[in-house]
């Protein structure tokens, strides 16, 4: 039994009456409409090449983001069947309580290794918390964190999951700025061609 410390991030909360686009605080891409007057600002200073490293590097970092996202869920997709578990069985020792027969019962050993064992009625429990700390909790306190943490890393899967379908949304954004900026020089670089042609004739 693993339990898991898994807060609530307070991020989604709405603030202003306007619910939050990323719950990790992921900046949104701005798309570019007028690429002409997007190059002509003083960042930008109509260096195309400057612009693709600037919009590749934000790439790069939505990317990082992209993995650290996917990584937690993964980590929470895998914490949220392990408190169910263990909720079904502090609910069993809750039933067994009062009954002065042992439980005959099968725990994990260790990977794909399980031993038989007799358990008194008890109305105590141990609750791995993480980082080698077991702590006893009594049935109804270790029922309360459970429940609490139960609900708390489903909610943090919820977020996850709205923020990698934000993140998806800065990719295509991200990846068309660069298209438009690409665009742009090569026509800027095929105007200043034929009219250097031109004067040459």
């Amino acid at each position: 039994m693993e339990v898991v410390n898994a807060g609530v991030d307070i991020l989604g909360n709405e603030v202003d009456g306007k619910k939050n686009k990323s719950y990790a605080g992921i900046p949104e891409a701005a798309f570019v409409d007028d690429v002409d007057a997007f190059m002509a600002l003083e960042e930008n200073g109509g260096d195309a090449d400057k612009v693709l490293r600037r919009l590749d590097e934000q790439h790069s970092k939505y990317k990082f983001m992209e993995y650290s996202l996917a990584s937690k869920r993964r980590r929470l997709k895998n914490q949220i069947p392990d408190l169910e578990n263990t909720l079904d069985m502090i609910k069993l020792l809750q039933e067994q309580r009062d009954n002065p027969k042992e439980m005959e019962t099968e725990f994990l050993l260790c990977e794909q290794v399980y031993f038989k064992a007799l358990v008194p009625p008890t109305d105590k429990v141990c609750l791995w918390l993480g980082a080698n700390v077991m702590l006893e909790y009594t049935l109804e306190d270790a029922t309360n964190l459970l429940v609490k943490n139960l609900e708390a890393a489903k909610k943090n899967l919820e977020h996850v999951a709205h923020d990698l379908d934000f993140l998806r949304d800065q990719f295509t954004t991200t990846e068309v700025n660069m298209a438009r900026v690409y665009n742009w020089d090569v026509k800027k670089r095929q105007a200043a061609k034929s009219s250097s042609s031109k004067l040459e004739t």
